[in-house]
């Protein structure tokens, strides 16, 4: 018995070896050579022979036949995600531990929607990779939802939403995507910009978000907050108004005590800073950071005011931008409180290169010595 699985083995063994030696043949030969295909061939023999010996759950022994039915299984799902999907051998494996079908039928149904509907193969393979079980949706389910996405927005964005995060198909139509369409579009006004705040949301989808969004809207609408700021938070930050209604109004008392006007645009930015729970533990490092570097509270807070993004930046973006400008530049780390912007540019990319033009100009006398950041 175990010289029959032996040779199995080297049989599998021998089949990688021919596919490297065949690959290495055409590089040979002036072929482009395809490393990530040889790496996932390698990869499949590999899943293949643990795959092909399998423990028996009652007798416990090994079984031959379940070995080799499951690895056709495997091998015949691999395939179909590959050749029909459009996935690559690596993520077609990943994606096969998630998703089983006895024939490719409903599968081929799912496919055959989403072209008809626009997705291009590219498209199709994100979906697909991304929430493998979608291939198993019904008729009666998907059909309604696709046309239901598809009527409002562009074709694009409809498309890039989905693509992006297929868990928009996974929701009830009638209890979650309509719903929340209609408050969107009641808020936004415009199906396109509706559509591009239903793409930031799947990740919220477990639970409704509209509980807490409608009367975090209404305390917004009640302190004269113009719909256009409004707007600008459903449609780019639509987490920031789904926390709970208590939690939203506390954070609106802080931004209101810390000067912003509920009037201006920095108002709901600042607001953002403050709602999302992600934010507070890095509003407190930036704070830390800003401290070290002989920034008081009052400088903090007047940085904030002026560009609230300062204050949910990485320590060490911080960090290394003041040590340039502080250490190298030979400026006061206070004279960046007239432009905090600034600690938000790329270093690499903007910063230092228009510090070096400074460091050319002020050498040739052709620019004053005190020079505003940010000029």
């Amino acid at each position: 018995m175990f010289s029959a699985y032996r040779k199995l083995f080297q049989i599998k063994i021998a089949a990688a070896d021919s596919i490297a030696f065949s690959l290495d043949f055409l590089h040979k030969n002036g072929l482009p050579h395809e490393s990530a295909l040889l790496r996932s061939c390698k990869f499949q023999c590999f899943v293949n022979l643990c795959s092909l010996v399998e423990v028996d759950s009652k007798t416990g022994r090994k079984s031959c036949e379940s070995g080799k039915k499951l690895e056709n299984e495997k091998c015949c799902m691999v395939s179909f995600l590959i050749n029909s999907c459009g996935l690559s051998p690596e993520m077609a494996v990943s994606a096969s531990e998630k998703v089983r079908f006895e024939n490719p039928d409903k599968p081929n149904f799912v496919l055959k929607m989403f072209r008809k509907y626009g997705f291009s193969q590219k498209q199709i393979a994100d979906i697909v990779r991304k929430r493998p079980r979608i291939l198993l949706s019904n008729e009666e389910t998907l059909l309604p939802k696709l046309e239901f996405l598809k009527s409002f927005g562009s074709p694009r964005t409809y498309l890039a939403a989905l693509s992006a995060d297929p868990t928009l198909l996974s929701r009830s139509l009638e209890h979650r995507l309509i719903p929340i369409y209609n408050f969107f579009k009641s808020v936004l006004l415009t199906d396109e910009r509706a559509a591009v705040a239903m793409k930031q949301l799947p990740r919220f989808f477990r639970h409704n978000p509209i509980k807490n969004m409608a009367p975090n809207v209404s305390v917004l609408s009640d302190l004269k907050v113009p719909d256009s700021c409004i707007m600008l938070l459903l449609t780019h930050y639509p987490e920031t108004i789904m926390v709970k209604t208590d939690d939203f109004k506390e954070s609106v008392k802080k931004v209101l005590e810390i000067g912003f006007d509920p009037s201006k645009s920095m108002f709901v930015l600042a607001l953002h800073v403050f709602a999302e729970k992600g934010n507070r533990g890095i509003w407190d490092r930036c704070y830390k950071t800003y401290s070290s570097w002989g920034w008081s509270k009052d400088d903090i807070y007047s940085a904030f005011r002026k560009h609230p993004n300062c204050m949910i930046m990485s320590q060490n973006k911080i960090s290394r931008t003041m040590d340039f400008l502080v250490n190298k530049m030979g400026w006061e780390s206070r004279k960046l409180l007239s432009c905090p912007a600034v600690l938000l540019y790329s270093l690499e990319n903007r910063i230092i290169p228009r510090c070096t033009v400074m460091k050319v100009l002020l050498s040739r006398g052709l620019i004053a010595k005190e020079v505003k950041p940010g000029a």
